[in-house]
Parts: structure tokens; C-alpha cells; sequence
């Protein structure tokens, strides 16, 4: 037993949440993946009929091509529940998401939904979150908000691609990766990141999630509920 079959026993427990007539929001990322494939055969062998709305091309590829039916984004403020993953998780279940570019979307879904599910394995849970926060920024705000980072005395780095292309977001956004070293107050951070003219959205996540899965590396599932 090991990491996949975890990720696999993890995957079934949580699809058990999906009710039928459901509208379901999709994180990003290859444990929602994972999730996808598992909820597409829940919903064949329970004979549901459950929209989804994903957050990213990766994803909604995925259910386009397991027959899904893909939910138009005006039924956001309608949905049921959410399932992500997450870059890292701490003692106070704050969350630091972003890693594949999508948090804005996330973000949105998650305070739309009514409940929102975190599946990750235990690598991400940390007593406190110390990994560079994705900041979604404007491309006309770039240098200004890079000069206000540094005046807050972090170290952003603008995400680019493998042969040096800039990153950019499926909202036409840049990514500044900002290290701050560890977070104490995640909510306050947030806060003033957010109030920084030209942030579109930060990958903080300070609203806790209703249950959070952890997979081990012995092949066991953990329930966390805040």
C-alpha cells in the first residue's frame, strides 16, 4: 500500500458527499484528477445526474472526456459542493493553493459553494504555511505591485514557463510567486495583499474547508473536520 492506493481510497470516500441533482465545483491539479475519474464512475453506476464546473482547462478536459455535463458559470452562486486539493495545509486548516495557476477561479467556487472538500495527500499538512504564496496580478500592475511586495519585505518571482516564457493564467493574469517565509497570521496577510491596487486574487486561503482528507503514505485515509 502506498501513495496511489491512497489517493485512490481517498477518492472513493469523499465521492460518497456527491448527491444526485448536484451541481459540483472542480479544483485543479492531478489529485482532483484523480477525483474526477472516480465521481464520473459514482455517477454512472448511481445513475445521478450531476453537473460540473471546473476551474481550469486541465479539468474540464478531464470531464469532457468522461462525458460529464459541463454547468455554465452563471450557476456559480448555486453550488452544492466543492473538491480541491492544496499546496500546503496548516495547523488552523489556512491553505496555500495556486500552484497550478487557478486559485482565483478556486477561490470564487469555494466561497460560492455551500460545502467545499479538500483532498491531499499528508505531504501538504505543515504546522505553518512557509511556502511562496501565488499572487494573480494584472499585467499592467506588474512592476507596481512587484515594488510593493518588496517594500512588505517579501521576494516575488514572476512564474515562467520551462523555456522562460511568462506564465500566464487562463484570465490573462501573471503569477507572482512571493515568499514571506513562515505565516503566522494568514488572514491578515490576505487581507493586505488583496488591498495592494492591481492583485487579482491571492492564493491564502483563510475560509476553512468542511472536511479535509489526508492520504498516507501506508495506504490509510484521515477525515479532518475544523
Amino acid at each position: 500500500m502506498g501513495f496511489n492506493e491512497a489517493l485512490q481510497n481517498m477518492a472513493l470516500k469523499a465521492v460518497k458527499h456527491v448527491k444526485d441533482s448536484s451541481i459540483v465545483g472542480l479544483g485543479s491539479g492531478s489529485t482532483v484528477a484523480v477525483f474526477v475519474r472516480t465521481l464520473a464512475k459514482h455517477v454512472k453506476e448511481g445513475k445521478m445526474d450531476v453537473k460540473v464546473i471546473p476551474t481550469s482547462l486541465q479539468i474540464k478536459l478531464e470531464a469532457e472526456t468522461l462525458g460529464f455535463k459541463l454547468a455554465d458559470d452563471t450557476l456559480i452562486p448555486s453550488t452544492d459542493i466543492m473538491f480541491d486539493g492544496a499546496d500546503q495545509i496548516d495547523s488552523k486548516f489556512n491553505m496555500i493553493k495556486g500552484g497550478g495557476g487557478a486559485l482565483l477561479r478556486e477561490k470564487v467556487l469555494i466561497r460560492a459553494s455551500k460545502q467545499t472538500v479538500i483532498l491531499a495527500d499528508e505531504s501538504k499538512y505543515v504546522d505553518v504555511l512557509n511556502r511562496a504564496v501565488p499572487i494573480e496580478v494584472l499585467p499592467y500592475a506588474r512592476t507596481y505591485v512587484y515594488n510593493e511586495l518588496k517594500k512588505m519585505g517579501a521576494e516575488p518571482k514572476i512564474r515562467s514557463l520551462d523555456k522562460g516564457y511568462p506564465f500566464v493564467t487562463e484570465n490573462g493574469n501573471l503569477i507572482l510567486d512571493t515568499s514571506f517565509g513562515s505565516i503566522k497570521d494568514v488572514a491578515k496577510l490576505e487581507f493586505e495583499l488583496k488591498n495592494i491596487a492591481g492583485v487579482m486574487e491571492v492564493g491564502l486561503f483563510s475560509k476553512h474547508a468542511n472536511q479535509y482528507y489526508k492520504a498516507k503514505k501506508n495506504g490509510t485515509v484521515e477525515v479532518l473536520t475544523p
